[in-house]
């Protein structure tokens, strides 16, 4: 039996265990540091209170509950030991003859990691919640607002970073502000709102092209989000955040700028890239130690253009589906070449009825796109129950335009903590 261990319970990871379900001749052990399987493309959903976090999430142990040679645990691997081929993790250590990194990634502050506290990423559903609460709290506030000035401030709201994620985020304060919660808070001018997006390349939605971004930026114009590019963010507390050479009052910054691979991968003794991740050869193990293998946010895997593929779920589903194939073959004596990314297109959402989504020479926008992208999104969600009750919430969203999930989920849970 070939002991085959998975660190990380995403796309990559995911994919490559069920592909390696119930297999002869491998015991697979998958390790990740939550218990559950998230479809981080809606995350900002349950961000902006469109869906709740049970729509887009689902335990790891119910995905892999049918196969009989996988065996999922519950830990955080802190470092992997090449040589002597051990996982390492806070409460034990695993054996391998194979092994998958597939961490993901995080947030990366460009070396101001203080700045995390005063602008939170949208990586899991612990920082979803969270800026869920500070958005809504930032309207309770100003409502009680003594001042203009002070209620100028709850009302401007920052996204630094105009990639899928800024945008989606930035599409859907804009639209929340202007379709729902005006008739909620009577005693505030919601008009008065200002959502900024903020840049510092010369245009948003980068990996797109330029007439689609163009398109994409016109419709948040329309939603009242203010896009300001090539500035850059130099200073964030919780009073203001300062772009170039303006000071901007706020109590909302949302950080979407850039991201960083998994720690995990500091601990092998090879050189990493800018963002940490880790170089590897076509068929996505490494040079040094060819029975490990790197798969999505975590791999430096290089594309026909020369440069790495794009950390997005399609690459990391196809990177898990191709790992569990190669291991097959291989134990069988066969070889199926190299990796190869099939690019079937990208796709963002600005807002109600409003998407871009291309495929080659193929561009959509609008309700197409916007149509294209439901369609999409519902299809790759785990388990009938979860597309059911997203397609039902969804539905219901548009017809109504209400956002069901608007729950403000404090911090603190003890009663007698003061006691």
């Amino acid at each position: 039996m070939k002991k085959v261990v998975i660190i990380g319970g995403g796309f990559a990871g995911i994919n490559a265990a069920r592909n390696l379900g119930n297999k002869e001749g491998f015991e697979v052990t998958l390790i990740d540091r939550r218990n559950h399987h998230l479809f981080q493309p809606l995350l900002y959903q349950v961000a902006m209170a469109g869906l709740s976090p049970a729509d887009i999430a689902a335990p790891i142990r119910t995905i892999l509950k049918k196969y009989k040679n996988i065996k999922v645990v519950m830990d955080y691997a802190t470092k992997v030991d090449p040589e002597s081929k051990k996982v390492i993790c806070e409460s034990g250590v695993y054996d391998f003859d194979l092994l998958i990194m597939a961490c993901g990634a995080r947030h990366s502050y460009f070396g101001h990691n203080d700045w995390e506290k005063y602008a939170p990423g949208l990586k899991t559903i612990n920082q979803a919640t969270e800026i869920r609460r500070r958005v809504f709290m930032a309207f309770e506030k100003a409502e009680k607002a003594d001042n203009d000035l002070e209620m100028t401030k709850h009302l401007t709201f920052v996204i630094v970073g105009a990639g899928p994620t800024g945008v989606e985020l930035a599409g859907a304060i804009g639209e929340m502000n202007r379709y729902t919660l005006g008739e909620e808070f009577s005693q505030l001018d919601v008009s008065k709102t200002r959502v900024l997006l903020i840049e510092a390349g010369p245009r948003i939605l980068a990996a797109f092209d330029e007439g689609q971004s163009k398109r994409a930026q016109s419709d948040l114009s329309q939603l009242g989000v203010e896009v300001r590019l090539g500035q850059a963010v130099t200073h964030i507390d919780d009073q203001s955040v300062k772009v170039s050479d303006e000071t901007i009052p706020t109590s909302t910054v949302l950080w979407a700028a850039g991201v960083e691979a998994s720690r995990l991968g500091k601990s092998l003794p090879v050189e990493l890239d800018r963002a940490g991740r880790v170089p590897i050869e076509a068929d996505l193990s490494m040079k040094q130690y060819p029975y490990i293998f790197v798969a999505g946010d975590q791999a430096s895997c290089i594309g026909k253009d020369g440069r790495p593929l794009p950390g997005m779920a399609p690459v990391a589903m196809q990177q898990g589906r191709f790992l569990a194939k190669l291991l097959l073959a291989r134990e069988k004596g066969q070889d199926i070449g190299d990796f190869k990314y099939v690019d079937k297109g990208k796709m963002a959402t600005i807002g109600r009825s409003s998407a871009i989504a291309q495929a080659g020479k193929i561009k959509l926008h609008g309700f197409i796109a916007w149509l294209a992208w439901l369609f999409i999104h519902i299809l790759y969600l785990s388990g009938f129950k979860n597309r059911f009750f997203v397609f039902v919430q969804w539905t219901w969203s548009y017809l109504s335009f209400h956002r069901g999930a608007r729950l403000i989920i404090g911090k603190k849970w003890r009663f007698y903590d003061d006691e």
